[in-house]
């Protein structure tokens, strides 16, 4: 049986800390990334278990383990060891190379940024990482500044908009998979959902991108090679996962039609496809281990009475499913501005989230879209994410001065902010039954 607690800020303090230790050696160092997240939460896990000493040691150990033993927390780090198996093996077959040089052999020279967003998008989709988009696309959008008269920073913010339009959107993603799995939703629910609040976000960033570059001089004028076969298993990935079929079913497909189609092709032999299976998981060790320790240190406050005094604290400022929808928004982007991670931010204010849904009666697939949507608007906005440090060491330039042509993070937190105050889609509004 659950224990009832009072509200209790002092819980809150191995979160303080969580985000404190994090942020302040950023700012002391000038690397966002110097310190590693998995010593922060052993530190804030050790501050909680000796916090609340009318509970024994041994059962706060308990509580740990069962919060980062949930059913939901242990299907979570599956699909992302499978999703990083799939993206490892496609990455290993060629997919990627390809994926790309079939979007730049059609592109002409007046639509070659807006041809360069639109392929952003769909490796991004199909990939399910906004980092790997921006790897795969960045040495190519430096190549298309250097050829044409189109600014570099311009060139690397387009990178950063097609790569932040699948974080938000890909089934595959680990944002999306933490968002959709806090919730309790449907994957192909928050995707429907997503979809309607953020294209309208998409259409007028490539409108704008047209309107800056359509009197660019210069275009890419080698064709590019690409196979088409070494593209179907993104868009087999892509299109089960919108029919509905659970998640599990289509990565292990997609892995599956992925090694089949590197052994086909004798890109790589049969140890090569378990190897890349292998690296794959590997990828993903870091997130799951966080995963995991991140559901025992949530667990830990709610059960000292953190959960409850952050829910009182916010209840007293909302008072309509409207004002649920942007305490959500606040809360991931608050956490999102100090982790500089999405995906830790959705996962950290994700059993919060679910508490204030069902509180104030909005749907599991709205919630995770709030989620989702405000954690990509200020992940793609940030000069010292991971993105933006990656195409601006690319191009040499100051991550800063990449900001100003980020439009699609920009407009999709617009975006969201209007779908909450203008109840739009109206088909997320009401709360599914279980």
């Amino acid at each position: 049986m659950e224990q009832q607690h009072k509200g209790n800020a002092w819980a809150l303090l191995p979160f303080a800390i969580f985000i404190l230790l994090f942020i302040g050696s950023g700012i002391l160092t000038g690397d966002f990334y110097k310190m590693p997240v998995l010593v922060v939460l052993f530190v804030s896990i050790l501050v909680a278990l000796v916090m609340n000493r009318k509970t024994n040691f041994q059962t706060k150990i308990d509580q740990l383990s069962e919060g980062g033993g949930h059913p939901n927390i242990i299907l979570m780090v599956v699909i992302f060891l499978l999703a990083g198996a799939f993206a490892k093996v496609a990455e290993g077959v060629g997919a990627v190379d390809s994926t790309v040089n079939m979007g730049l052999s059609f592109l002409p020279g007046n639509l070659i940024i807006v041809g360069l967003f639109i392929i952003g998008c769909f490796i991004s989709i199909s990939m399910g990482t906004s980092v790997g988009t921006v790897v795969a696309l960045a040495p190519i959008g430096l190549g298309i500044a250097e050829q044409t008269d189109i600014h570099v920073a311009l060139a690397m913010g387009t990178i950063i908009s097609g790569a932040m339009f699948g974080d938000n959107l890909s089934v595959i993603s680990d944002t999306t998979i933490a968002s959709v799995r806090t919730q309790g939703a449907e994957m192909k629910d928050k995707f429907k959902a997503n979809f309607f609040i953020v294209l309208p976000a998409a259409v007028i960033t490539a409108i704008i991108f047209y309107v800056m570059t359509a009197d660019a001089s210069g275009a890419i004028q080698e064709a590019k090679s690409f196979n088409f076969i070494k593209v179907l298993p993104y868009l087999a990935v892509l299109v089960f996962a919108i029919a509905g079929v659970n998640v599990i079913y289509v990565l292990f497909g997609g892995i599956l039609f992925a090694g089949a189609v590197g052994l086909i092709l004798n890109e790589i032999a049969l140890m090569d496809f378990v190897t890349l299976i292998s690296d794959g998981f590997a990828s993903m060790l870091n997130l799951s281990i966080m995963v995991i320790l991140l559901g025992g240190l949530v667990e830990l406050i709610k059960q000292n009475g953190g959960i409850e005094f952050l829910l009182r604290s916010i209840s007293k400022r909302i008072n309509s499913d409207r004002g649920g929808e942007l305490g959500i928004a606040a809360l991931v982007s608050t956490v999102n501005l100090s982790t500089a991670n999405n995906t830790i931010s959705i996962i950290t204010t994700g059993p919060l989230a679910k508490q204030i849904s069902e509180r104030f009666n909005i749907s599991p697939r709205r919630s995770a879209s709030v989620l989702d949507i405000f954690g990509s608007t200020i992940q793609g906005l940030l000069p010292y994410g991971a993105q933006m440090l990656a195409v601006a060491g690319v191009a040499s330039i100051s991550p800063v001065a990449i900001v100003p042509y980020c439009f699609y993070p920009m407009l999709i937190g617009i975006s969201g902010l209007l779908a909450i105050a203008f109840r739009f889609p109206r088909f997320t509004i009401l709360n599914e039954k279980k």
